[in-house]
C-alpha cells in the first residue's frame, strides 16, 4: 500500500545535497515504512540554514514532492497562500494518482483550501491529523476554520486528547516519538536514577516567553540559597529570537545554566538521561508535546502546564506535577516540591511511567493506523 502525506513540514538541502526535514516528522515517516510499501511526502523546501534537529529519510521508498513554501504571519503571507493554492492543488492531485491513501496534517495554512478539496473531489481512503490544541477556546481564524471543517468531515480525524461529546470519527491519537528500543533503554535508565546527588532540570523546545523560559528562570532566581544548593544543572535545549535575553537573565543568579541550542535527537536524549525533572510551563497552544513523553521515558518528572491534552496523561502528584496557573509563583511551589521529593516518592512516580510512554511508540502508532483507521 502507498501513502501520500501532505504537510507544511520544512525540508532543506545540506551542502552535500542530502535532503533533510524536521526531525520529528521525518522519524515518524521513516517508521511508517513498516506498514506502507512507499510514502510520498508533499511538503515545503526551504533555501535556508539547516537546523541541527533535521534528519534524512532512511530509504528511497520515501519520495519527497516539493510544493511552494507559503505561510507565516502577516496579511501578505496569508494572501500568498491563496495565490499559490492552484499550483499546490495541482501537485497534490497528480501525486494522489500514484497512491492508495492520504494523510493531511493540520492545522496549516494550506489546510484552509486542501480540506475542502480533499473532502469534495478525492474519493480515496484518507484521514486528517490535527496536531494542535483541539479544545482551544480562541484559536486563530485559520485554525478555527479548519477545526470546523474537520468536525463536518466524514473521514477519520485524529486529535490530541480525549474530549466530551467527541464524534465517533474523531480518534484520540498519540503522536509517536519513541522506538521499542528506546522503551527498553528508558526502563533501565529509570531504574538506575536516584535523588542522592543534586537535582538536574531540563527544558526542550523553542526558547520564547510563551513556552515558559522566562518563567523558569525567574522562578529559579527566587529560590532560597538552601534550595539552590540542591540544584545541579538547568539545561535549555532549543533556539529562539530572545536567546540572548534569556542567557543574560540566567547569569543574574547563582545557578549553573547551560544553553545547548538545537541538538540532534540522540543528544537531546542524553540531556534527558542526566536530568531528574522536565520543565514546560507553557502558555502556547499545545496538543500534547512529544518532548514530555520523551523526557518521561528517560526518567524526568514532568513539571508542566495543565492545558489542552497534557492533563489527560499527566496526573498531579501521581506521575508528574501540573500547573493550573502558569505563573512564576506557581512554578516556585512546584520546584520546592520537586527539590524536597523523597527518594521513595521519586521512585514511585518513575515506576508509573510505562503506561504513558508506551502509547507514544512508533509501533503503537503504526498498529492503530493499520487497524483503527485504514483497517487492513
Amino acid at each position: 500500500m502507498k501513502l501520500a502525506i501532505i504537510s507544511h513540514t520544512e525540508h532543506y538541502k545540506r551542502p552535500d545535497g542530502t535532503l533533510v526535514g524536521w526531525g520529528a516528522t521525518v522519524s515518524e515517516i521513516n517508521h511508517l515504512l513498516a506498514i506502507f510499501d512507499e510514502v510520498y511526502h508533499i511538503a515545503m523546501l526551504y533555501d535556508t540554514e539547516v537546523p541541527a534537529s533535521a534528519l534524512p529519510y532512511i530509504s528511497d521508498k520515501v519520495h519527497f514532492i516539493p510544493i511552494p513554501s507559503v505561510g507565516g504571519k502577516g496579511f501578505l503571507n496569508k494572501l500568498e497562500v491563496i495565490w499559490k493554492s492552484p499550483k499546490i492543488i495541482q501537485i497534490v492531485s497528480k501525486t494522489l494518482r500514484d497512491v492508495d491513501c492520504f494523510q493531511l496534517r493540520t492545522p496549516t495554512g494550506i489546510g484552509v483550501f486542501l480540506i475542502p478539496y480533499l473532502s469534495v473531489f478525492v474519493k480515496q481512503k484518507g484521514w486528517f491529523k490535527y496536531a494542535g490544541n483541539w479544545n482551544q477556546l480562541q484559536p486563530p481564524l485559520g485554525y478555527r476554520l479548519q477545526r470546523w471543517m474537520l468536525k463536518l468531515q466524514r473521514r477519520t480525524v485524529t486529535i490530541n486528547g480525549y474530549w466530551e461529546q467527541q464524534p465517533l470519527h474523531h480518534l484520540s491519537f498519540e503522536n509517536p516519538c519513541l522506538t521499542d528500543a528506546d522503551i527498553v533503554l528508558g526502563r533501565q535508565i529509570r531504574q538506575d536514577k536516584s535523588l542522592e546527588r543534586k537535582i538536574t532540570f531540563c527544558f526542550v523546545g523553542r526558547l520564547e516567553r510563551e513556552k515558559g523560559v522566562e518563567t523558569i528562570l525567574s522562578a529559579f532566581h527566587s529560590l532560597s540559597a538552601d534550595l539552590v544548593s540542591r540544584i545541579g544543572t538547568i539545561h535549555f535545549v532549543g533556539e529562539g529570537e530572545e536567546s540572548t535575553y534569556f542567557k543574560q537573565l540566567a547569569n543574574e543568579g547563582n545557578l549553573h545554566v547551560l544553553f545547548h541550542g538545537a541538538l540532534p535527537r540522540q543528544e537531546v536524549f542524553e540531556i534527558y538521561k542526566q536530568s531528574h525533572a522536565f520543565l514546560l510551563p507553557t502558555t502556547a497552544s499545545e496538543g500534547f508535546p512529544k518532548v514530555i513523553a520523551e523526557a518521561m521515558n528517560f526518567g524526568c518528572i514532568p513539571i508542566v502546564s495543565n492545558i489542552s491534552a497534557i492533563g489527560h496523561y499527566i496526573k498531579h502528584n501521581d506521575n508528574g506535577f501540573l500547573l493550573n496557573e502558569v505563573t512564576y509563583e506557581a512554578l516556585i511551589s512546584m520546584l520546592y516540591t520537586m527539590l524536597n521529593l523523597s527518594e521513595e516518592n521519586y521512585k514511585r512516580m518513575l515506576e508509573s511511567f510505562d503506561t504513558v510512554v508506551e502509547k507514544f511508540t512508533f509501533s503503537h502508532y503504526n498498529s492503530r493506523i493499520k487497524h483503527d483507521i485504514l483497517k487492513f
